[in-house]
């Protein structure tokens, strides 16, 4: 399966630099003119490559000008780079143990830390982990609250205190949340402090998943991804990095319900505050009051995305593509 998938890379890779462009995909639905301001009207969905089990997590290299990102079932990691295209990063990337362990044992939710490290949220090995792009392995931030092991950690974001926090649905295990081989009951919210320390900062959520700041860092975003109760919350963030009552910023179990493909998944925060999250229907840009002004729809569900570039470029990853769209706007770190 893979030589297939590394073919197929190949092949729109080729074809892409001979027309020195890329295969468009979806479209756009807009809700509210400030969208305008976000997205150009003649904006273009481009499919960078195809043929993924279950593409996630992209993070934009800045030191390299390139973009990573998890093919969770695979458990590779995969790198994207214009005039290069697809070439494989890491593999194994999120379990290291014998096979088979499950149908997602990959790395999911990645970031670059202060330190220039890759960060992954490693299903299989069920940790935490950050390694060095220049030499030496892998090191364990992370892999257990009070002695019992995660579940399969998901996606992870770095505050600028350094602190982590980072989610831990059951979504990468054998089966799920009955799987015999879970220690905790918690599908939660941890930090890892900037002395090691984990601590458990949100138990309230049945499968929580992506998560991002505010501009502003005063709020942290949680995305929970259940049918049955799909939305957003918005927790404030206090000086000591604890997480006060949250709320719910915006519930979206209607829109899985008229049958929109997708639900609360990976998001990113421009900076004047809007959500770029996936979501039904594709991705959904939604402004700091929770106003809905746009989506971007591919026609498949959206599992994560990520500014990169000059930070005003959207790459998105949705199931089996790799793609990336113009945006008028900022991402949050550049």
């Amino acid at each position: 399966m893979m030589k297939n998938l590394l073919f197929l890379f190949v092949s729109i890779t080729l074809q892409s630099i001979a027309q020195n462009s890329y295969p468009t995909i979806g479209k756009i639905e807009r809700f509210d003119a400030a969208f305008d301001s976000l997205l150009a009207k003649d904006a273009k969905i481009e499919v960078l490559a195809s043929g993924f089990n279950w593409s996630e997590g992209p993070v934009w290299v800045k030191k390299g000008g390139y973009l990573l990102f998890s093919d969770i079932p695979e458990n590779t990691i995969f790198k994207w780079k214009a005039q290069e295209g697809i070439t494989p990063f890491l593999k194994p990337s999120g379990y290291t143990g014998i096979l088979p362990y499950s149908a997602e044992p990959g790395s999911n939710g990645l970031i670059i830390n202060q330190k220039g490290e890759l960060v992954a949220c490693e299903h299989g090995d069920r940790r935490v982990s950050a390694m060095p792009f220049s030499s030496g392995g892998k090191r364990t931030l992370s892999d257990n609250f009070n002695g019992k092991r995660f579940n399969s950690p998901n996606d992870i974001v770095q505050h600028s205190s350094g602190a982590y926090y980072f989610t831990d649905p059951c979504a990468g295990m054998p089966k799920g949340v009955n799987d015999p081989t879970r220690e905790t009951d918690i599908v939660g919210v941890y930090r890892i402090g900037t002395d090691g320390k984990t601590t458990l900062v949100v138990k309230d959520l049945l499968k929580p998943n992506g998560l991002a700041f505010s501009p502003d860092e005063k709020i942290l975003y949680v995305a929970q991804s259940l049918d049955t109760a799909a939305l957003w919350m918005a927790y404030p963030v206090h000086s000591d990095g604890s997480l006060g009552k949250g709320k719910v910023f915006l519930e979206v179990t209607q829109m899985i319900k008229k049958g929109l493909v997708g639900r609360p998944d990976g998001l990113k925060i421009d900076k004047k505050g809007n959500l770029w999250a996936s979501g039904p229907g594709g991705v959904v840009i939604l402004s700091p009051d929770a106003k809905l002004l746009g989506r971007i729809i591919i026609g498949e569900r959206v599992s994560n995305v990520a500014f990169g570039e000059d930070g005003s470029t959207l790459y998105l990853t949705a199931d089996m593509y790799l793609c990336r769209i113009k945006t008028l706007t900022i991402g949050v770190g550049f």
